[in-house]
């Protein structure tokens, strides 16, 4: 990935940023790679008087949408981070 337009500052940010947005995709995909958050999961509990009973767990569970949030937030500080330092050569 050798871009001969960026100069050393830029291509610093643009690596920087790049590795953030792998590192923000293997959390997602840690947290099991839902497509959607969820604030509460559905867990199964054994019950000696009724069996089998399914109750709510309040329990974070990334999903894609955030992850896509914060992505979009790398590459639009990223974006404005590339123009503000870029070199004016004539």
């Amino acid at each position: 990935m050798n871009c001969p337009i960026l100069n050393k500052k830029q291509k610093t940010v643009r690596n920087i940023s790049l590795l953030l947005i792998v590192i923000a995709l293997i959390i997602w995909l840690g947290y099991g790679g839902d497509i959607l958050t969820k604030t509460e999961v559905l867990v199964e509990t054994n019950d000696e008087l009724f069996g089998t009973v399914k109750e709510w767990k309040d329990q974070f569970v990334l999903g894609l949408d955030y992850t896509l949030g914060i992505i979009g937030g790398i590459v639009a500080i990223t974006i404005t981070t590339l123009y503000l330092l870029r070199t004016k050569k004539v």
